[in-house]
């Protein structure tokens, strides 16, 4: 049961790049397998397991491929910002897809909460920690929606790295005159 579901789950991830989100639906999934629509129920219980299963599988690194949480503070923000941004302009609706999950696996609710812990041991205030990373991953995710909704080919990717980028640097900045923590960039 395990090989096939894996197998359903590329197979939605290929379909969402084809297609986009709103084209992605049961049916046509099993279409693309050859099976009825109810045999996906069997490996997902609904369309929301399968859009968090789905998520999962992006933002998890490959066994060893994760990202060293060591640094200053504003490095880790910066890395994991564009780290998500970048695995979400990968795949057609990324953004959107990111912003529909429900039910975050124990490996997203440990780096989330290890993330805030870097942040409150670098001297941000432990009731700031958590809201400085919802309002990184509120504006990675924000910026990445207008941008794939704006069909991205017509604003150079530069341009558009530069823009967020700055935009990021704005968070970071208030985030560290809030706290009174340094920052490194």
């Amino acid at each position: 049961m395990g090989e096939r579901r894996g197998q359903v789950l590329q197979a939605a991830i290929e379909l969402l790049d084809e297609v986009g989100l709103d084209g992605l639906t049961m049916r046509r999934l099993a279409g693309r397998l050859g099976v009825q629509a109810g045999a996906l129920y069997r490996h997902y219980p609904s369309k929301q397991a399968l859009l968090d299963a789905m998520v999962t599988h992006l933002v998890t690194p490959p066994e060893g491929a994760a990202p060293p949480l060591e640094g200053p503070w504003d490095d880790r923000l910066r890395m994991i910002a564009i780290g998500v941004r970048e695995l979400m302009l990968a795949h057609r609706d990324g953004a959107r897809l990111l912003s529909t999950f429900q039910q975050p696996g124990e490996e997203a609710v440990a780096a989330f909460h290890g993330l805030i812990a870097a942040l409150a041991a670098a001297g941000i205030p432990a009731e700031l920690a958590p809201v400085a990373v919802d309002t990184v991953m509120a504006y990675v995710n924000g910026y990445t929606t207008e941008e794939q909704a704006r069909k991205v080919g017509h604003w150079p990717k530069e341009q558009r790295d530069a823009a967020f980028r700055a935009g990021l640097e704005l968070i970071i900045a208030g985030i560290g005159s809030s706290s009174g923590a340094r920052t490194a960039g």
